[in-house]
């Protein structure tokens, strides 16, 4: 009936029609593209008055993943009311296809997310493969359902389970969306097709009532005033405490539903569409959505890089304990057999343990059996000495943070190593090119930082060292994939990208605490702007040891703004054997309550160490306090993208977003300084100019606020 280059329209000699999604790209996307040809195919099933019946289907893997949200954010960056005007004709076109007078089922073969879902409610049946996957992702980009997700879901699953869905932007498995009335049967794979046309015929044949499914979702939700009262109120409490006051679409979805509830589906989805298009121009939807942008463009970068050499095979690591073990760890847990060394017997036990310990974890959430825990075990070979180091692909060098030892260690491994196999040095802060002065083969070597800890934290800064060759890049970048892990290329320089730019953020903070601002309004100021943790409890949770070391490497190499003129409170506490979490007492007190989970306390002790040490109290509002440490942070973040440390704006916050935990609704600094306006950044750190360096405007910035230009 129709070819088109999203999908082909055919009938069959019973006149059941199939549309059959099979874009020319990867997989299948509602673009606009693909609308079109939708259209072309309802106006033939409109004038085709020989169809009984129509199977919608893929030809790919994936039935249909969604939008393609590349168009979404050009219409984001448009009027309203254009974005307005293309999800109402959308609206129009998905409200045709389901009063098409004759059944419809959708063949759901694997994943049907956002507007791929949305088009499947659109049937009066789904069937779906078992290895199927369905949703509503669109809150995750700061948005909800535009094509008609938040009118029909709750008409098909029932309002708790339409919000449950529509409001955490969860994936469900198949039997989940079985159990819940999202879809009508799950079946193998290879059966799907004839299952779903089974379908068909029997709506055809009066043995389903098609007719009357049509109708209930075109109608108002079935529920009375105090059931819909009492659905609502309750959801309202769980969904607001779920999703915090800065991701305000979960709370607008379920405002959405509830409101149209008790409308028809014409009127329902205009309310839809009004709170779509309102969540479409908030800072943080452009900044979520950018967000997803950035992280394919970091990924595709790194998959390219990656794709030039052969994947690592075996690995090692050198130095157990903590870091060491999360590293064995997460290579045995991908399935990359890894050698763990370390000088003392205690060193490889505390190594196992760590492993040991985060796959019971996993087997205990019933994530992992006790046997695949087993052989993953086997996968790391501990050992105190080198024997068998030969054979590694990728070394990751995790030893203490000296650079005397670290030279020596490394040095002591390249005379052992295979000549082809890279090296690497999991340092925080000292240069790769020095820690590369006494190798034989500097263009096998580059950093592999790993964050702590390394099983949670996706983040992993692949270094460039001014002798490093590109094949060692490669090698390590496909390493760092093949664990799971997002890895963005920075180039050298003391602390690399994160920790360079982290420690004027945390400096300012022990600036502040020195003027008298306390600390505990400093980290409550901090955590409501969007941080995970204030700057004070990451200290604690970080280690002022740790700490400590880090701010003298980085004071060394930025002397002019990153070397303090008084003794910073986190140096007075670490010289009070202070460690943070570590030791349990750091700027906070770190007690076990009634259940054995940690919590962090205040401590009167911290006051009496710190007398002396800090002005006399003083009150800062809150946007001082947030402008005194986020402006350092954003302008060493400019020099770092200047210097060419890191080569673009998207690696830059999805570096920081992953490596820190920078707010995700705000989207990484650059997106920040984006959605503020360059030109209100400059005017706010001239404010701070008298306080030297660190609040010191840079030339390309004033460039860009004079020239009106943006990061995105």
């Amino acid at each position: 009936m129709f070819e088109g280059k999203t999908l082909a329209l055919s009938k069959d000699e019973n006149g059941i029609a199939e549309m059959c999604f099979s874009s020319q790209d990867s997989v299948n996307k509602l673009d606009m593209a693909t609308l079109g040809e939708i259209e072309q195919a309802i106006d033939l099933l409109e004038a085709d008055k020989s169809v009984r019946g129509l199977l919608m289907s893929s030809a790919k893997s994936a039935f249909i993943v969604g939008a393609d949200i590349t168009e979404f954010t050009q219409l984001f960056n448009g009027p309203q009311q254009a974005l307005h005007d293309g999800v109402s004709e959308v609206h129009s076109l998905f409200n045709r296809l389901e009063d098409l007078p004759f059944p419809k089922v959708a063949a759901i073969n694997g994943f049907a997310l956002g507007g791929g879902f949305e088009l499947a409610l659109t049937a009066e049946y789904r069937v779906c493969a078992d290895v199927a996957a369905l949703g509503f992702p669109e809150v995750k980009l700061g948005i909800i359902p535009g094509y008609g997700g938040t009118v029909r879901a709750p008409r098909v699953m029932g309002c708790d389970n339409a919000v449950e869905w529509i409001c955490t932007g969860k994936h469900a498995k198949a039997a989940e969306g079985l159990a819940l009335g999202a879809v009508d049967a799950v079946v193998p794979l290879e059966g799907l097709k004839k299952a779903a046309l089974s379908m068909v015929h029997a709506a055809i044949n009066g043995e389903l009532d098609f007719e009357s499914r049509r109708a209930e979702k075109k109608a108002p939700v079935l529920l009375n005033d105090m059931e819909r009262l009492m659905a609502f109120t309750s959801a309202a409490g769980l969904v607001s405490a779920q999703a915090g006051r800065d991701y305000p679409a979960p709370m607008s979805a379920l405002k959405a539903i509830e409101t149209h509830a008790t409308m028809a589906r014409e009127e329902a989805g205009k309310v839809e569409i009004d709170h779509f298009v309102k969540l479409a121009f908030t800072d943080v939807a452009r900044s979520l959505v950018g967000l997803f942008l950035n992280e394919q463009e970091v990924s595709k970068k790194a998959r390219t890089l990656a794709a030039s050499v052969e994947p690592v095979s075996t690995a090692g690591v050198l130095g157990a304990g903590i870091m060491g073990g999360g590293i064995a760890y997460q290579s045995a847990s991908k399935g990359v057999p890894i050698f763990m060394k370390d000088i003392a017997q205690a060193g490889l036990d505390a190594g196992m343990q760590e492993a040991s310990s985060l796959f019971s974890k996993r087997v205990n959430r019933g994530r992992m059996k006790p046997e695949k825990m087993a052989a993953a075990l086997t996968q790391i070979k501990p050992s105190l000495d080198y024997a068998g180091i030969e054979h590694a692909d990728v070394v990751v060098e995790a030893v203490v943070e000296n650079p005397k030892i670290k030279k020596a260690v490394l040095a002591e491994c390249e005379a052992i190593m295979s000549v082809d196999a890279v090296l690497c040095s999991n340092t925080s802060t000292i240069q790769i090119s020095e820690l590369a002065e006494p190798l034989a083969r500097p263009e096998n070597f580059c950093g592999m930082h790993f964050f702590n800890p390394v099983h949670k934290m996706p983040l992993v800064e692949v270094i460039r060292g001014k002798d490093s060759s590109d094949a060692a890049v490669a090698k390590v970048m496909s390493y760092a994939l093949s664990l799971g892990k997002t890895p963005i290329l920075v180039n050298d320089c003391a602390g690399f990208l994160v920790n360079r730019v982290l420690f004027p953020y945390l400096g300012s903070a022990n600036a502040l605490i020195k003027e008298g601002v306390d600390f505990v309004q400093i980290d409550r100021v901090m955590e409501r702007w969007g941080w995970p943790m204030g700057p004070a409890y990451l200290q604690d949770v970080v280690g002022l040891d740790t700490c400590e070391h880090a701010s003298r490497v980085m004071a060394n190499a930025f002397p002019d703004r990153m070397k303090p003129s008084f003794k910073s409170a986190a140096e007075v506490l670490f010289g009070a054997d202070r460690l943070g979490q570590k030791n349990a007492q750091g700027f906070y007190q770190y007690v076990a309550d009634k259940k054995g989970r940690i919590q962090k306390t205040p401590d009167q002790t911290v006051a009496d160490l710190l007398d002396g040490h800090v002005d006399a109290p003083i009150e800062m509002d809150d946007e001082m306090i947030v402008d005194r440490l986020m402006i350092p942070m954003a302008l060493e973040m400019i020099r770092c993208l200047d210097e060419g440390i890191v080569a673009t704006a998207a690696e830059a916050d999805m570096a920081l977003i992953m490596g820190v935990g920078f707010p995700m609704f705000r989207g990484g600094i650059c997106r920040w300084l984006d959605n503020i306006g360059i030109t209100e950044f400059c005017a706010r750190a001239e404010r701070f100019a008298d306080l030297g360096a660190p609040y010191t405007l840079l030339d390309s910035l004033k460039t860009m606020a004079a020239d009106n230009k943006t990061f995105y």
